[in-house]
Formats: structure tokens, C-alpha cells, sequence
């Protein structure tokens, strides 16, 4: 059929508009992802790699993907990677042993006689049994002259081994607890054991009165050094073709020992454990370091330090786009 001047410049007209309108199944998984990644206001940098490939990486705003930023609680998921490490070299006897065996020096005199009995799996799972020092704690606890007395000499609100009570204090008494055992200071280890390793700086962060490196907040990555953290998980502890971390530690860290009253996650070694198989590292503001070992996915998020991401608000969010357009990938 022959066509009009007419018909072949409205037919023309309709093939140009066409590719601005893709529908959802036809998307790439990268385009997936960055177009829910947009809509975040306080979101500054997302990477996703699915085995071998990185299917995106961008920063929409903050720092960038090469500079480090601050992430928080993660703090405490790279704590409980130094723990298992510490056990596989045979610092330390087993995650069962007692911080008294451990580290008695760290034992406050007048601490409530329970506190003995408190295991180092009770301190990475949140089992202490101490009323917490995060919250509104967090404060009084950080400006207290020394920090491990402090969280120890806590009120004995639980059994230890019983439920989980979120608490910086719990980890900061562990990294402590490790210093002792190690003979070498936090952020030797974690340069050594898992900076190195990696290829990914770790600078120095803060530190309490006593000099003891904070055990669960205030340490720094660069976004694509959390990626790495995350295919560490993911690929159980292998990294390179190095084991960095005991493939049996993370497949420990991945069965859950308790389960957060806020957002209903539950918890192993220092990792949040989620009911679709993400293994997670949460932060204040939204910083998160993420491994599915099913689906072969390492993600690293980073967002605004400085806003709350609560379980029921932005973090809730963001657990939507990491079940959503990040796990259909």
C-alpha cells in the first residue's frame, strides 16, 4: 500500500514517541532500579552487583561512590565479621566464651554479678541482657569517661542469652573485648583482617577515653568499598579467591538468633536476617550494606547521615526497593 505524505508523517511522528514509552517489563534491570532510586530525596548513592556484573552503580547526590562516608551501625556488622575471624585464628576459644574469660579486665567491680556470665555470642546477637545505651542513652553513654564500665554497669533488664535489646554499648564492650583478645586495636584488625583483603580503605575512627575504637558506629567506607563487604557476604566469606572471612561464621551470621521488636527482622552474628534472604547491615539515616546469596546480589546504600531512617518510615522504604526493583533483578 502506497501511504500519503500525510499518513507517513503521522506514522513517522508515532515512531518517535514510542521509545519514551517503555513499559515496566521491558526495562533493563538497571533502569529499574535507577528510576526507583530517583525517587528518594535523601538517598545519595546506590551500587547493585548481581555475581560478576555491576548492574548499577550511581550517585545521586552526597560524596560520590569513591569518597568515604560514615556508616554507622554497620559498624557493628564489620565488629561481628572481626569476631569470627578472631575465633577462626584462635584469639579466642569460641563465640561461646565469657567476657569474664576473655577480657576480665574490662569488668567493672561493682557491675551486677550477671555480667560475668555474659557470652560474646550474647553481646554480637544483642542478647546482653543490659538496658540499652542506644536511644536516648546514647548521649549520657558517649559523654560518660569510660564507655565499657558504663554499658557493663547497665541495669540487668533481661537474661543474658534471652531477647534482643539493640544496644551500641553491647558492641562497643565486644570490639573491646577483641582489642584484649587480639592484642591489637580495632582498626589495626580491621585494616588487616578485612581492609586489606578487600582492597578498601578504613580510616581511623573515634575512639573512648580508655582508647578502645568505637565498636558499632562512626566507621567509614567509600560506597564501592560496602559493595565489596556485601560480595563477601554474599559469596560466603570468599573473596578473590580468598577466604577473608570462615565460610561457616557467615553461614552462622545468616541463622537468625533473635528478632527485632522494631522491625521485625531477625538477627544473627551481627546481621539483620530478612525473610526474602537478604543478609543486612542497617545505619542510621539509611546505611546499608545488603548480600543474597540466592540471587547472587551485593548492594551498598548510602543516604543522609543526618535524618532518622526508622524501621516504619525511610528504612521501611528502602526495604521495598531492595524486595522490589533490586531483587528482580
Amino acid at each position: 500500500m502506497r501511504l500519503t505524505r500525510r499518513q507517513f508523517t503521522v506514522g513517522s511522528a508515532a515512531a518517535l514517541a514510542t521509545p519514551f514509552i517503555v513499559p515496566a517489563a521491558a526495562q533493563t534491570p538497571g533502569r529499574a532500579i535507577g528510576d526507583a532510586a530517583r525517587a528518594f530525596d535523601r538517598l545519595h548513592a546506590v551500587l547493585v552487583q548481581r555475581g560478576g556484573d555491576l548492574v548499577f552503580a550511581e550517585a545521586l547526590r552526597g560524596p560520590g561512590l569513591d569518597r568515604t562516608a560514615n556508616i554507622k551501625s554497620c559498624s557493628k556488622s564489620i565488629v561481628a565479621l572481626l569476631l569470627g575471624i578472631a575465633i577462626d585464628r584462635g584469639e579466642i576459644s569460641g563465640v561461646n566464651a565469657r567476657l569474664a574469660e576473655v577480657a576480665p579486665q574490662l569488668l567493672p567491680k561493682d557491675a551486677d554479678p550477671d555480667v560475668a556470665e555474659i557470652t560474646l555470642q550474647d553481646l554480637v546477637t544483642m542478647r546482653a541482657g543490659l538496658e540499652a545505651t542506644s536511644g536516648r542513652e546514647y548521649g549520657a553513654w558517649v559523654n560518660s569517661r569510660n564507655w565499657v564500665a558504663y554499658a557493663l554497669r547497665r541495669p540487668m533488664v533481661a537474661e543474658p542469652g534471652g531477647r534482643m535489646i539493640y544496644s551500641t554499648g553491647s558492641s562497643h564492650v565486644l570490639g573491646a573485648a577483641l582489642t584484649v583478645a587480639a592484642g591489637e586495636s580495632l582498626l589495626a584488625q580491621a585494616r588487616a583482617r578485612l581492609g586489606d583483603p578487600l582492597g578498601i580503605e578504613i580510616p581511623a575512627w573515634t575512639r573512648d577515653p580508655q582508647g578502645y575504637y568505637m565498636g558499632g558506629n562512626q566507621m567509614a567506607m567509600t560506597p564501592r568499598g560496602m559493595l565489596r563487604v556485601a560480595m563477601l557476604m554474599r559469596d560466603g566469606g570468599l573473596f578473590d579467591g580468598r577466604q577473608v572471612v570462615p565460610r561457616d561464621w557467615v553461614t552462622a551470621s545468616a541463622e537468625p538468633r533473635t528478632q527485632s521488636p522494631w522491625s521485625g527482622l531477625g538477627y544473627g552474628y551481627g546481621w539483620f536476617v530478612s525473610d526474602s534472604g537478604y543478609l543486612i547491615a542497617r545505619g542510621y539515616g539509611g546505611q546499608v550494606i545488603a548480600a543474597h546469596p540466592e540471587r547472587e546480589l551485593a548492594v551498598a546504600i548510602t543516604s543522609d547521615p543526618d535524618q532518622p531512617a526508622r524501621s516504619q518510615g525511610y528504612f521501611g522504604e528502602l526495604m521495598r526497593f531492595l524486595e522490589g526493583p533490586i531483587l528482580e533483578a
